[in-house]
């Protein structure tokens, strides 16, 4: 049977693809004209906020309604702030700190800049509770391990940023906080004797009035035992509309990770994904090229010819995201006003400053002092080591973070020295101790307990100089370590100065 060209128009308005470049190319233009439903924008198209708003017009000029989507969790997970390092905590932090008028206030500053910059869907928050502390993809992207803590900070968050006019997009449903599997490279799978707390902070964004939930690669046995639930009816359907009893936009994680085209590839998972009930495909993250994109239309399209995608639940998908993008539109997130943040900033894309993500930064610090001589604060510039494990692909590898860099700030003549599990052998930690010789000497890991080198890196530094400050930037296992132990729940760039301060006796 032949694909007509409505049927493709229809196709192309439940896709949102990414591409390559600062601005929208050829393809991109014709495809938003033709009824493109929205765009994924990634580090790699953002160079700044004039050029951020600039390439969203360009957007828009095609298509006034497009959704503009982006990753902008704040903490690690940032899009926008990506060569900068991030101006606010993650999740994590804000639970640790637990005041949800400060993760609304965040969240409202956020999507000031969101909004500013003409990005009309953030996906955020996660609303995964982290349940697992070896989880290697979630982590400090989560609010936290308790079910209420991650509810009442998942709502406030979606309070916080749908104020401005931005969508949020709670994920990753039904929650992946309790796996170990990261669904980029394989399929997770949730075990049933949790599902009842991963689920209770979605129930809890419904109630607050998302507008957008971003499905899970995951495999729960209890509702789905064959398919993943972004391409399950029974999770999609039969528990997110008809138990739950959303009725927003369901947009899929990015749809060429291998835990759904792995099976199926990136178009038929696109397919089978809109057809258990998901409205739009974010696809791109991997594969940002217009053959792509068009082998996704083209497969939609298909499956409707062929029977396996009614063209009802297409149009019902393709009403979902159209209505979104209405709704954006007429709150001003598109670019037709400039909301102000609560401190009163103006302007179109305006760099936020900073004030009340350090803020945040600095009450989420905890401090363990195990050393009966004072060690803090430092007064003279201390060697300082920074372990850096691979990060999951949901983290730009271009991210600053680290203690060293806002250290050396504060204490001019302050030495960074970064090393990977490679080269952390023996006889390199040998030689930063004969460095730090004389001087103090700060450690930073992340996630230490994810990581043996980090952990056998850390004994060894520890056995030479027991004195030494430890600082954790990932999830705080043990705070017995070192003479002095500082948790920062983040390993953002402002969670590095919040700890820098706490070193130098600034905070």
């Amino acid at each position: 049977m032949p694909i007509s060209a409505d049927l493709l128009r229809l196709a192309d308005a439940v896709i949102m693809p990414g591409f390559e470049g600062k601005t929208p190319p050829d393809w991109l233009r014709r495809r938003l004209g033709q009824g493109l439903g929205g765009v994924v924008l990634f580090s790699r198209n953002l160079a700044g906020p004039e050029q951020v708003a600039a390439l969203t017009a360009a957007l828009r000029a095609e298509n006034p309604s497009v959704l503009v989507g982006t990753d902008e969790e704040s903490g690690e997970v940032t899009r926008l702030e990506v060569g900068t390092g991030s101006s606010r905590p993650g999740g994590y932090a804000l639970g640790v700190v637990d005041d949800v008028a400060l993760t609304e206030a965040l969240a409202c500053d956020l999507g000031a800049q969101l909004a500013a910059a003409g990005i009309t869907i953030d996906f955020a928050p996660s609303a995964d509770v982290n349940s697992n502390p070896d989880n290697p993809v979630i982590g400090l992207r989560s609010f936290g391990a308790e079910p209420a803590l991650v509810a009442r900070h998942a709502r406030a968050f979606v309070r916080g940023l749908q104020s401005t006019g931005v969508a949020a997009c709670a994920k990753h449903f039904p929650g992946h906080g309790d796996t170990s599997v990261d669904s980029h490279h394989g399929v997770p799978v949730v075990a049933a004797d949790g599902i009842e707390d991963a689920l209770r902070p979605f129930r809890e964004v419904i109630a607050e009035g998302v507008k957008a939930i971003m499905t899970g690669h995951l495999l729960v046995p209890s509702f789905d035992g064959g398919l993943p639930a972004t391409l399950s009816p029974k999770i999609l359907t039969g528990l997110l509309r008809e138990e739950l009893g959303f009725d927003g936009m369901i947009v899929t994680d990015g749809i060429e990770m291998t835990a759904v085209s792995g099976a199926y590839g990136i178009g038929g998972a696109a397919a089978r994904a809109v057809a258990a009930g998901a409205d739009a495909i974010c696809v791109g993250g991997e594969h940002a090229d217009e053959a792509t994109a068009a082998g996704v239309r083209d497969a939609i399209a298909t499956a409707v010819t062929e029977g396996v995608l009614p063209e009802e639940r297409l149009a019902d998908a393709a009403r979902r995201v159209r209505e979104l993008g209405a709704w954006a539109a007429s709150s001003g997130s598109a670019g037709t006003t400039r909301p102000s943040p609560p401190d009163g900033r103006t302007g179109p894309a305006s760099p936020p400053d900073g004030r009340i993500g350090l803020a945040a930064a600095r009450r989420a610090v905890r401090v363990t002092r195990r050393s009966a001589a004072p060690v803090l604060p430092l007064t003279v510039a201390p060697l300082v080591v920074e372990l850096a494990p691979e990060m999951n692909l949901a983290i730009d590898k271009a991210t600053p973070w680290g203690v060293g860099e806002p250290l050396a700030r504060l204490l001019p003549g302050t030495d960074v020295t970064r090393l990977t599990a490679a080269q952390a052998t023996g006889p390199a930690l040998e030689d930063l101790l004969r460095g730090a010789a004389g001087r103090p000497l700060v450690v930073v890991v992340r996630d230490a307990h994810r990581h043996a080198w980090q952990a056998q890196a850390l004994r060894h530094l520890l056995s030479g100089r027991p004195d030494a400050v430890v600082v954790e930037m990932g999830l705080p296992r043990r705070s017995d370590l070192g003479a002095v132990h500082i948790a920062t729940y983040g390993s953002a760039l402002v969670c590095g100065r919040a700890a820098a301060e706490v070193i130098t006796g600034r905070l």
